[in-house]
């Protein structure tokens, strides 16, 4: 599966939401460290789920957090042009709307926008 990502490559797309992408300009020691702490504190919060243990669910959570945070996905906008922060929003409320309205569907424009 190919991710879609938005032309100034400050988003990704998925199921017509955006989602902040992680800086690009991060050293790519820095990212493969940061990304492996994601996933391990991703399965972490799996596992607190399935063991219904709030509190360790609590630090997993603050754990995914941090990390994102780290790789640029949360917090500040690690762009530098003043452009306003999407994350979240559905792409047919933004600017990038007529851009992914365009898109064939085998790009993942699977709701037309």
């Amino acid at each position: 599966m190919t991710t879609l990502k938005t032309t100034d490559d400050r988003y990704i797309v998925v199921r017509g939401r955006l989602w902040r992408a992680t800086n690009p300009e991060l050293p790519a020691s820095d990212r493969e460290y940061w990304t492996k702490q994601l996933m391990a504190a991703r399965r972490e919060v799996r596992d607190a789920k399935q063991t219904d243990d709030s509190r360790a669910l609590k630090a997993a959570r603050a754990s995914v957090d941090e990390a994102k945070r780290a790789l640029g996905e949360r917090g500040e906008v690690w762009w530098t042009d003043g452009a306003p922060d999407y994350n979240r929003c559905l792409v047919a409320n933004t600017p990038y709307a007529a851009w992914y309205q365009q898109l064939p569907a085998s790009d993942g424009n699977q709701s037309g926008g």
